[in-house]
């Protein structure tokens, strides 16, 4: 990789990429995107989590501006405290595409993300967070998923690995919604043609800064479209064989700082 810092924006995954196992970021990170933030450059979080699951660690790293939340279906402020742009997942278009999935693999379990920078994360029985340390509420019943705005819904299924899960789904569901894989556990359906390429584009261009001036870290499938609207990708080593085969470059994995290892190489020190 050329040395002169030539990117803008460095866009990081949360899960698997910048967060460790235990949902830190390590001292060396944090240095790392500090030499960025002093050579001029912006650091955006681009996640699957929602708004209101990233916001505590937002303020953790001193972030204070845009972050992409929801798979790229929210555009987060984080100085002001708001969303600047949002796509809800049709409830009823929800629940069909469930039908769809169940008719082609038996009962699956589901969560949504409810909208909004104060949505819960309410989960069906039989559902089993994939992260214990995030808050979910337990409803009694599946009718009661759908009782406010959504932005997704998470599927979990007894048997089926998360890759045949992911695949049957797209095939079910068809263009009724985007489906996608962003973690061990974590299938999703997002509004349709939503991906964190949607929200990543929106958010540079309220920065003013051109796709091939950014330079993208990530670790499970559903980064592949922020790697291809991005001028690079780079896959951590403990990545999807589905992004490692589309990732211009493999880092280290998440545990042994793989973002700092390349961040250091870009950007020189004071």
């Amino acid at each position: 990789m050329d040395p002169t810092p030539a990117y803008a924006l460095i866009a990081t995954d949360l899960d698997g990429t910048l967060l460790r196992g235990d949902d830190t970021v390590s001292d060396r990170s944090i240095a790392a995107l500090a030499r960025v933030a002093r050579a001029g450059a912006r650091h955006l979080v681009v996640t699957g989590r929602p708004a209101p699951r990233v916001r505590p660690l937002l303020a953790d790293l001193g972030c204070t501006g845009l972050a992409v939340c929801g798979q790229g279906a929210q555009v987060y402020d984080a100085g002001a405290g708001r969303l600047l742009w949002s796509v809800r997942l049709d409830r009823e278009l929800a629940e069909t595409a469930l039908g769809k999935i169940e008719a082609e693999v038996g009962q699956v379990y589901a969560a949504v993300d409810q909208d909004g920078v104060d949505g819960l994360t309410l989960i069906e029985p039989g559902y089993l967070m994939p992260h214990p340390t995030l808050p979910a509420v337990r409803v009694g019943r599946r009718d009661d998923l759908w009782c406010e705005p959504i932005s997704k819904v998470l599927l979990r299924h007894a048997t089926l690995s998360d890759d045949e899960l992911a695949a049957v789904a797209r095939a079910a569901v068809g263009s009724l919604a985007t489906v996608t894989m962003s973690g061990p556990g974590t299938v999703e359906l997002q509004p349709s043609g939503v991906t964190k390429a949607t929200g990543l584009a929106l958010a540079a261009d309220r920065l003013g800064i051109r796709a091939e001036q950014a330079l993208a870290f990530g670790d499970m499938p559903n980064d592949i479209p922020m790697f291809e609207w991005a001028g690079r990708g780079v896959a951590m080593a403990n990545a999807h064989p589905e992004l490692k085969a589309v990732a211009d470059e493999i880092t280290l994995s998440n545990e042994d700082d793989g973002i700092a290892v390349v961040l250091e190489g870009l950007f020189p020190t004071d």
